[in-house]
């Protein structure tokens, strides 16, 4: 079964205010539906990667699925989560920006993750099918409708292999088609 974004603002902030005791899970859901990024180069990425940057710096990493090359550019909500999460774990610059607390020095599984994102939404008693792709979709979803970035500019930056890839990942709903038909032309 397919994961679902998360569509409703209201949710989002809610679970930024769920989490805001939890520095390292806090910046895990911001850079997630900040950044666009596959959670598992998310979950690569070390304190080093991210040490120093201010908002507007561009962070080049290399996706693990495609091998392609893809950018982080770091925003003011990753920067807040970012300082708050450092002020509050002063992790070390070869650790994990996302440290599993098992093992000496080992990130977070993607499963880890997916049962993460699963119990935060209940906690707000959303009844969505959610994973640790969750976050990717929803920055697709919001880039989409709040923003009204096209789907074609959405595939480039997911570095889908094909604009239907994208089409299909976005998962538009026959209720958002049959809206459109009351436009007036």
């Amino acid at each position: 079964m397919r994961v679902e974004p998360i569509t409703d603002p209201k949710h989002i902030k809610a679970i930024k205010l769920l989490l805001s005791t939890e520095p390292r899970n806090k910046l895990l859901f911001v850079l997630g539906i900040n950044s666009g990024c596959r959670i598992k180069d998310l979950l690569m990425l070390k304190v080093k990667d991210l040490q120093g940057y201010e908002v507007g710096h561009r962070i080049v990493i290399r996706e693990g699925k495609t091998a392609k090359q893809n950018v982080i550019i770091i925003n003011q909500e990753i920067k807040n989560s970012l300082d708050e999460y450092i002020a509050f774990a002063k992790p070390s610059l070869e650790e994990y920006l996302f440290r599993s607390r098992k093992g000496v020095n080992s990130p977070l599984t993607t499963y880890r993750v997916t049962r993460l994102v699963k119990s935060w939404t209940e906690s707000i008693n959303l009844k969505h099918n959610t994973g640790a792709h969750t976050l990717r979709k929803t920055w697709c979803f919001i880039q989409r409708t709040k923003y009204s970035v096209p789907w074609e500019v959405l595939s480039l930056r997911l570095n889908h292999s094909s604009p239907s890839v994208t089409r299909r990942y976005m998962g538009v709903k026959e209720q958002e088609v049959e809206k459109i038909l009351l436009n007036c032309i």
